[in-house]
């Protein structure tokens, strides 16, 4: 294994003198890499790959590896050279939890150095940013509307301080503005709905499958679908997430296709997320590419 680890120092949990200390001493002489800043794991991913890595192992939450990722679809080849390897370090982790990994770091130190591996799919929205079209890969899941609204607002000190309360906050913030609608379609389906989020996998936020049906290897997307985000609709979901009650959820909807088209209705500006992180306003179309990653797990 020729392995470099990037590491993003910035990690809720991934500031501490000690977390950094232990990951130097589990590295031993493997190319640590930090990240320099906000987009700065995409080039690093990019200089892995120029450097003949096989394995890079990203260190930090969900953003860093969907930097890493989208860094290494810029380079010809790069998915066929390289693995990914996780040590989750981050606020929600969720593409870590769908993989079964442990948040103990020598554990998930010792799941990469056994080394087994699987393909799963990438999903990738395409969308046009300044008259330029734009398409951005995500591993895990995406979001429409009141969710990346609430990405939108939140505050990155309180997210340091609080982890995933900080995310409660914001979203009850967006809850007290006016929320758009958007139209979501697939095939034959189309449906008007104020929040659409889209799965790789199961999980969406931390632990919860709002994605029942979802499997990083399937070919396909899942659509979970919410008419209305309004105070009663919140109440009903806490109910269901409470009960595990994933299948309705407070009135969901579930589809599953290949590709979703999602467009904001007149006059309306509908922000979109994938894995947790702001990327652009709809009009986007959102499909899969099937088992194009390497992982370790």
């Amino acid at each position: 294994m020729h392995a470099c680890i990037i590491f993003n120092p910035r990690a809720r949990g991934g500031s501490s003198p000690r977390m950094q200390e232990r990951l130097r001493r589990l590295a031993g002489g493997i190319r640590l890499m930090p990240t320099p800043g906000p987009g700065g794991a995409r080039e690093l991913a990019k200089e892995a790959v120029a450097g003949g890595f096989d394995t890079v192992i990203a260190t930090g939450g969900d953003g860093t590896l969907n930097e890493i990722v989208n860094g290494l679809a810029e380079v010809p080849g790069a998915f066929q050279q390289v693995r990914l390897g996780v040590l989750p370090v981050g606020t929600a982790n969720v593409f870590a939890r769908e993989l079964a990994l442990p948040f103990r770091l020598e554990k998930a130190w010792e799941i990469v150095l056994q080394g087994r591996e699987i393909q799963v799919d990438l999903g990738v929205a395409e969308f046009q940013d300044g008259g330029a079209h734009r398409q951005r890969l995500f591993l895990q899941l995406g979001g429409a509307g009141l969710d990346a609204r609430a990405i939108e607002l939140l505050n990155q000190r309180l997210k340091k301080r609080l982890g995933p309360l900080a995310y409660v906050w914001a979203g009850v913030q967006a809850m007290r503005e006016n929320r758009p609608r958007l139209r979501i379609t697939a095939g034959e389906n189309c449906r008007e709905v104020e929040l659409a989020l889209l799965g790789n996998g199961r999980r969406y936020g931390g632990p919860f499958p709002l994605f029942p049906y979802a499997s990083l290897k399937d070919g396909r997307l899942d659509a979970t679908l919410f008419p209305q985000t309004n105070w009663s609709t919140l109440w009903r979901v806490a109910q269901d997430m409470w009960a595990e009650n994933w299948n309705s959820l407070g009135g969901a909807v579930h589809w599953q296709a290949e590709v979703f088209h999602l467009e904001p209705l007149p006059d309306a500006r509908v922000p979109f997320e994938l894995d947790g992180e702001r990327v652009g306003l709809l009009p986007a179309v959102f499909r899969v590419f099937p088992q194009r990653l390497r992982v370790i797990c």
